[in-house]
């Protein structure tokens, strides 16, 4: 009996000794984006940010990186005047979960306009880098912005945050749209430079979506960009799935599962790794004073019915069907219509302006996916411009991975009238057209473009960066900024276009 006794005691605790050593590996939070971290910056590892400033407030962002799962983590977020955080000092605590995904965002409020200010984040016995931020101004005499859209892991280093990251004589980063990509590995990208995306699989959960930002926020363009510069995003399709709408995507098949969870698992991952503010409406406003104000459109998400596939589909010239949904519309109106403002800046994902491409693109003489697709709602919208008089329009826009100037115009003819003016970023690092074919023929293309569009003054589909914008009360000036190289983690860039318009005018100067 004693000998029993013995092997049951013995039995008994290599059992209880496995199920604790479970326990722990249960509760260990260990990610596949580790072999990234740097191992200095624990337990910050995805850095600093800022985004949607206002005159008086700012949202701050960080993300904690604990060793347990179950940890409920207290942080705490100091803001200052100082780079020592010796004045004028914010400060307060907040705890992060991994209900969280251990992100954190603290909306600052009693700021001063126009300011620039240094944050940082205290938690496990660790101190954040130091990140710099600013409100906006409440009476500029200039304002210089910086515009990225569609940065893809798997074609090359984001060298292009890098640059913007280097300037010291910007407000504010409004990034487009496509700040990551949904695609499983191989499908869309060049994997020869070793950049795989974590997951592999095309990401469809909530925990696939929170791992790709995780990646993503591991570059360093990216890390350094958004510790340097407060950001203004808006999402576009590939955070949910390619050609998104209110109701399904291009890239939503029926064995994904439901197409409603995993855009609210998208979204979910979004409000939590962007600096940004949440709210049922994704489309909102910035004023800066009397020169500007910035319009920010949701053309996703809040009201676009689905794509047509055929320019003969009854359906796209259905003067109800909509991109941006009744009531955004009836929002954009407003904010044009009221603006005081010297500039109205509209924050738009897909090109506004009417576009010939039969003779590039004889399978696809219109993008179904841009404005193109939706010509009812576009006529509608030119028509209140013109009948309210609205001058001094701005269209930024992103999504076309290349380089555009624009004279809007929704009649292409020889005459065309132009009534606002249109100038597109290319991409931080997503595939555009010499990806694919020689820069010789793809050159060819865009001189084509030129001769039969004459309202396009200029196009580059060779080459990715950034777009630089300068407001004055008398012009807008337009920089579009490249990079030598994606494929290395370092680069040189140099200036590829300047152009400007003045105020009271849409002829594109060069």
């Amino acid at each position: 009996m004693k000998i029993n006794s013995y092997r049951f005691f013995i039995f008994s605790l290599l059992v209880f000794i496995g199920c604790t050593k479970d326990k722990e590996q249960e509760k260990r939070f260990t990610e596949e984006t580790a072999a990234l971290y740097h191992p200095d910056l624990k337990p910050f590892y995805h850095g600093v940010a800022s985004g949607d400033p206002l005159q008086d407030r700012i949202i701050l962002w960080t993300r904690v990186t604990p060793e347990d799962s179950t940890t409920v983590v207290k942080v705490k977020w100091e803001i200052s005047t100082q780079p020592d955080f010796s004045s004028d000092l914010f400060s307060d605590s907040l705890s992060t979960s991994l209900q969280k995904d251990f992100t954190v965002k603290a909306d600052v409020g009693g700021l001063k306009p126009g300011t620039k200010y240094f944050f940082r984040f205290s938690a496990l016995g660790a101190v954040s880098e130091t990140g710099e931020t600013q409100t906006l101004p409440s009476e500029p005499d200039s304002l210089k912005i910086a515009v990225v859209s569609c940065a893809n892991w798997e074609w090359g280093f984001f060298n292009a945050y890098e640059k913007i990251s280097k300037r010291n004589d910007i407000n504010a980063v409004i990034h487009l749209g496509d700040f990551i990509y949904e695609y499983a590995t191989g499908i869309y990208g060049d994997t020869t430079i070793g950049r795989i995306h974590i997951p592999k699989h095309e990401i469809i959960s909530l925990k696939d979506y929170r791992l790709r930002y995780a990646q993503y926020r591991l570059d360093k363009g990216l890390h350094n960009v958004s510790r340097k510069h407060p950001m203004i995003c808006i999402w576009d399709d590939h955070e949910i799935a390619n050609d998104s709408y209110k109701e399904g995507a291009g890239n939503h098949q029926p064995n994904e599962g439901d197409y409603a969870k995993r855009k609210a698992a998208a979204r979910q991952a979004y409000y939590e790794w962007i600096p940004i503010r949440e709210s049922e409406n994704h489309y909102r406003t910035f004023s800066f004073g009397k020169l500007a104000d910035l319009i920010m459109l949701d053309e996703r998400l809040a009201g676009r019915e689905k794509q047509v596939e055929k320019i003969d589909d009854p359906l796209l010239k259905n003067e109800h069907r909509t991109m941006l949904g009744p009531e955004q519309v009836a929002w954009l109106e407003k904010e044009l219509k009221d603006s005081k403002a010297a500039w109205k800046i509209i924050g738009n994902q897909v090109i506004f302006s009417d576009m010939k491409t039969q003779a590039i693109y004889s399978q696809l003489p219109v993008n179904f996916d841009s404005w193109d697709g939706y010509p009812a709602e576009k006529k509608k919208l030119k028509k209140f411009i013109l009948q309210n008089k609205i001058k001094d329009l701005i269209f930024l826009t992103g999504d076309a991975h290349s380089s555009w100037a624009i004279e809007v115009a929704t009649d292409v003819a020889k005459n065309y009238s132009p009534f606002a003016t249109e100038f597109v970023t290319t991409s931080i690092s997503s595939g555009n057209g010499n990806e694919r074919s020689p820069d010789d023929s793809v050159k060819a293309h865009e001189q084509l473009m030129l001769k039969n569009n004459p309202h396009l003054k200029y196009l580059n589909n060779r080459d990715h960066g950034y777009m630089l914008v300068k407001l004055t009360p008398q012009k807008a000036e337009v920089e579009w900024w490249f990079v030598n190289t994606l494929r290395l983690p370092e680069s040189k860039e140099y200036l590829g276009k300047h152009m400007e318009v003045n105020r009271g005018s849409v002829k594109i100067l060069p």
